[in-house]
């Protein structure tokens, strides 16, 4: 028996968890907040030190919480760009989150490679604001002597690792996180570099690919890092998905992603291939609405939260007496209709009640996000169960709903730091295979996450009934816009 820590870096704290590498067990935890401002708004324009992260985690992994670690993964927020000179120095702050300077670039970009299919055939993604590609091409045009001085790219986690080992020569990154760069093909198994000099306007230094049981190196002190990996990534290998699970996330706009053994090109763009962390693949389909839809009915209504919205919800029916709310409300990417608003159908002298309309917020969301499972199975991804993750999962109005919705049964995990779970897991792993005690293609088995499990039963048809009434409004409304 040993123990290995996993480290998640997220946008706003660094957490750690020291973990059996047998069982996966928690042993201690450790937390800090970043000494740096979050963003103040989605979208809001933000640039950060990196050393803000090696600070928290400093303080995070205080009073001595790393003693007796063998192996440490580290798990950090995705579509960082960390631009660096030949020195190895930062030319600027960091370029993190989902930058709407940006959303310029990206439509730059996806006119100079010829088209959305052109960028799903080259690297399995479409250019967004938030990738580090596009932040390239914003780099390149409004801070042009930064760009020149730009010779190597890393990413938050990519960064983390290799200043733990002490800044070696050689500069890693795993397949995970490099899938989401937007110059590197998750089918191909390779980068673009020719991506990179379409962005930048020259070409740079990009980090190794690394096996997923593969270390990355080893401290002087002796302490093994695995390869690290995203966020995303990271919290599916945390959670123990596998072939048939599917990973619905409600946060202020929604995702759905799935566990394949193949590369999904999509030359819609609706589908993102991505790599996951241990050698398969990760496609996920983005929605721009889930829990702000929520928050805009709450707000609407006049109640102060959404758990009172989830309440008057239950005093309707399934089906919302015919109310059915098409979530658009900051257009929409799955569909794709950048440019469209929400739509509230049905409107009847019977349905003009508030709970009616509480109940059509809810299922609006999850119908959004089961058209996003579809774009899935249609691709031919099996979907035996859906874990459902993020605050709104444990409302008594989606868990009544989301089953039937889903036609899956769902599983709601106990709130757990999922990402820096997977994080040690990846770091038991790669300690095994130096130890020679476990094989490279197969993780080690950890405890599963605590669940709470709901079955559709006899609501099903209820449930599939609604799901149809949302299709045909969409269908009218906005006609052929789910057709690949």
């Amino acid at each position: 028996m040993g123990i290995v820590a996993g480290l998640d870096s997220s946008p706003d704290f660094t957490r750690i968890v020291v973990c059996d590498t047998d069982t996966g067990a928690v042993l201690r935890q450790g937390y800090a907040p970043h000494p740096v401002e979050p963003p103040a708004g989605a979208g809001r324009p933000s640039d950060v030190d990196p050393q803000a992260w090696l600070l928290s985690l400093g303080e995070a992994a205080g009073g001595g919480l790393l003693e007796g670690v063998q192996a440490i993964g580290v798990s950090a927020q995705q579509n960082a760009l960390i631009p660096l000179d030949a020195q190895g120095a930062t030319v600027r702050p960091a370029l993190v989150g989902g930058d709407k300077r940006a959303q310029v670039a990206a439509a730059d970009l996806i006119d100079a490679l010829g088209g959305r299919e052109a960028w799903a055939q080259a690297v399995g993604c479409v250019p967004q604001a938030a990738q580090p590609v596009t932040k390239l091409r914003w780099l390149a045009r409004s801070e042009p002597d930064n760009a020149r001085r730009t010779s190597m790219l890393m990413q938050a986690h990519d960064w983390l690792v290799w200043q733990l080992l002490g800044r070696p020569v050689r500069r890693t990154t795993d397949r995970g996180g490099a899938s989401g760069t937007g110059y590197w093909s998750a089918a191909g198994g390779a980068y673009r570099p020719d991506l990179v000099e379409l962005a930048l306007g020259h070409q740079a230094v990009l980090p190794e690919v690394i096996g997923p049981a593969e270390a990355a190196g080893t401290t002087p002190e002796g302490l093994l890092i695995s390869a690290g990996t995203g966020e995303t990534m990271a919290a599916a290998f945390g959670l123990g998905i596998g072939l048939g699970d599917a990973v619905v996330s409600l946060g202020a706009s929604g995702s759905v992603m799935a566990v394949h053994p193949e590369a999904l090109v999509d030359s819609t763009g609706m589908i993102t291939s991505l790599a996951d962390a241990t050698g398969m693949h990760l496609p996920v389909v983005t929605t721009l609405n889930a829990v702000r839809a929520l928050r805009g009915t709450a707000e609407l209504l006049g109640l102060p939260d959404l758990e009172s919205l989830s309440d008057l919800a239950m005093k309707s029916t399934p089906g919302a007496h015919g109310l059915v709310l098409l979530p658009y409300l900051e257009g929409e990417r799955t569909p794709h209709l950048p440019h469209t608003a929400g739509t509230l159908a049905g409107l009847r002298r019977e349905s003009m009640k508030p709970e009616h309309l509480a109940r059509a917020a809810f299922e609006g969301m999850l119908c959004g996000l089961a058209d996003a499972l579809d774009v899935l199975r249609g691709r031919g991804v099996e979907v035996r169960r859906i874990f459902l993750l993020g605050p709104a999962a444990g409302l008594p109005a989606v868990q009544a709903a989301a089953p039937s919705l889903f036609g899956a049964q769902v599983v709601v995990p106990q709130p757990a730091d999922y990402a820096a779970i997977g994080a040690a897991r990846q770091a038991a792993w790669a300690l095994g295979v130096s130890q020679g005690t476990l094989d490279p293609r197969t993780p080690p088995a950890w405890q599963g996450a605590a669940a709470q499990v709901l079955e559709a039963g006899e609501d099903l048809a209820v449930g599939q009934a609604v799901r149809q009434q949302y299709v045909s409004v969409r269908e009218q409304t906005h006609p052929g816009a789910m057709r690949p």
